[in-house]
């Protein structure tokens, strides 16, 4: 096991060392690291904010940078980015700064695709739902201020409905997400993005069914 938090450039820059001491030659990178804030956005801390953004996005920013020289000296290399189905069909409500961090990811990944094509060196995105067997809901940082009551109906609701996702089967199991992965890292698949899931494929069937408008109404009448 090597120590890494993948907001510190300097950490990461010995983990990768290490790394590539141990296995000589280093083929593929899942950048998996990642967090949740939510709530209102009128009600987040300063550094909930800041926080959300170094670990979801400049995180793997970090990563990358420093596997690439190993990749470009190697003639290639793959990067797999955990993602979210929340990077790509929608935002939820109070998930503005989640969303946020994981819009930002599926745009780096995407714009990197065209930068490091020349060395033969991959991209790919794993945008999977909620998973069994993690404890995600119970890490999530929520923005609160206890004088501030505008937001608890939504916030309730939103609260409810993470707390009975076990309950209508609409989390995944871990095995598909890492069969999703190997596949992915093998070349048995070339997908540049895997959607995981009932939720998240649900979801982008309806959001490219219908206008953007009609979409965002029907996710917000289900909050209301």
């Amino acid at each position: 096991m090597i120590k890494l938090d993948v907001t510190k450039v300097e950490q990461v820059q010995v983990a990768v060392e290490q790394a590539i001491a141990a296995f000589g030659t280093i083929d593929v990178v899942v950048n998996n690291a990642g967090m949740g804030t939510y709530g209102p956005l009128d009600l987040a801390k300063e550094d909930a904010i800041d926080w959300q953004f170094a670990v979801n996005a400049r995180g793997p920013i970090n990563v990358i940078r420093k596997f690439l020289p190993h990749y470009r000296a190697n003639g290639g290399g793959m990067f797999i980015n955990i993602s979210s189905f929340m990077g790509i069909t929608t935002a939820v409500p109070l998930g503005s700064l989640y969303n946020m961090s994981k819009f930002a990811l599926e745009g780096l990944t995407e714009g990197l695709y065209y930068e490091l094509k020349p060395f033969n060196i991959e991209l790919r995105l794993i945008e999977q739902g909620g998973s069994t067997g993690n404890n995600f809901r119970e890490s999530i940082t929520w923005n609160r201020d206890e004088n501030i009551k505008d937001y608890d109906d939504l916030m309730a609701k939103v609260q409810n409905l993470m707390d009975t996702a076990d309950t209508n089967s609409r989390l995944d199991s871990p095995q598909i997400i890492v069969d999703a992965i190997v596949a992915l890292a093998t070349g048995d698949s070339k997908k540049f993005r895997t959607v995981i899931g009932a939720a998240g494929n649900d979801l982008m069937a309806l959001r490219n069914s219908v206008p953007i408008e009609v979409y965002l109404e029907t996710m917000a009448n289900n909050f209301m």
